[in-house]
């Protein structure tokens, strides 16, 4: 396998790319993250008023109603003030180092973008697992109305995660480490470890961590293909716009969500009837985009 492009995002790191850095970047990146998320969750009832927070709150954990939602997405943003910080401080260097290009990586982001549409596109005419279908769930104007706000939340969850596991993570890493067997695969590994939650998925965590880990894989080779955050972003973006906008398990991070699946998080029945579905649309789309990064 051909990498020859990782290197603009790998150069940037090798000033600073002893293990005892990364270290200190992540001892200093995860308790600042952790400050402004405390800071952000005593904001939030005194902008939203004591009734409207008594409605609210009860649906934050779960993400179960559209304000639930938009909370957990925005809260992101933070974690791109504490990489940024981190950056500054322990790396000497600035958030576009770990982006690549900005012309090229939007450039390959908006190519990634049209190719994963497309084969949305195509897989709606997919049949479902039976018993599957979705059902409504949120008012379609209601929908449209939040659907700026929501996309822009979206946006900043995705370019977030992407930012600190492809950015951040798998340059400092491919800077000490030659071996994508260490630079791909421990983000990929951190990555899937923080979708474990037992208490949510029961039986299923593991499952989830399991898929977490092939995403995680295959949005690290498009950014070592391609040299910039584009196309992981564009791949990541599109396939969460469908598990939190399109169609959602019934009360986990629906409350934003045009239709509703007829089954929990925790039913394994049901998550292992998808999980083909799932696989193939991630093998997919990770495809696709490699495909659109030679033209």
């Amino acid at each position: 396998m051909r990498y020859d492009a990782h290197e603009t995002l790998v150069g940037p790191a090798r000033a600073t790319a002893h293990p005892v850095r990364l270290l200190a970047g992540i001892a200093l990146g995860v308790p600042v993250f952790v400050a402004l998320s405390y800071g952000y969750a005593a904001l939030l009832p005194l902008l939203f008023g004591p009734e409207a927070w008594a409605q609210i709150s009860p649906g934050i954990e779960t993400a179960s109603n559209p304000q639930g939602v938009l909370i957990n997405l925005f809260v992101f943003g933070l974690l791109i003030v504490a990489l940024g910080l981190t950056l500054r401080i322990v790396h000497r260097r600035g958030l576009f180092s770990i982006i690549g290009p900005r012309a090229l990586a939007l450039r390959q982001f908006t190519r990634a973008m049209g190719v994963m549409l497309l084969l949305y596109g195509a897989l709606l005419f997919l049949p479902m697992p039976e018993g599957m279908d979705p059902v409504a769930n949120l008012r379609a104007s209601q929908w449209l109305m939040l659907l700026p706000l929501a996309l822009s939340g979206l946006f900043l969850q995705v370019f977030a995660e992407e930012l600190v596991f492809r950015g951040y993570l798998q340059s400092q890493l491919a800077a000490r480490f030659a071996s994508p067997l260490v630079w791909m695969v421990l983000p990929s590994v951190s990555f899937a470890m923080l979708h474990y939650d037992p208490i949510s998925f029961g039986a299923n965590a593991w499952i989830v961590v399991a898929w977490a880990a092939a995403f995680g894989l295959a949005a690290a080779d498009l950014t070592a293909r391609s040299g910039t955050l584009g196309p992981a972003t564009a791949l990541h973006f599109i396939n969460n716009f469908s598990a939190i906008m399109i169609a959602a398990p019934r009360g986990q991070f629906d409350g934003l969500a045009l239709y509703a699946y007829p089954f929990t998080v925790d039913n394994a029945d049901a998550l292992w009837a998808m999980m083909p579905l799932d696989l193939l649309i991630l093998i997919c789309g990770w495809l696709a985009i490699r495909l659109s990064l030679r033209r």
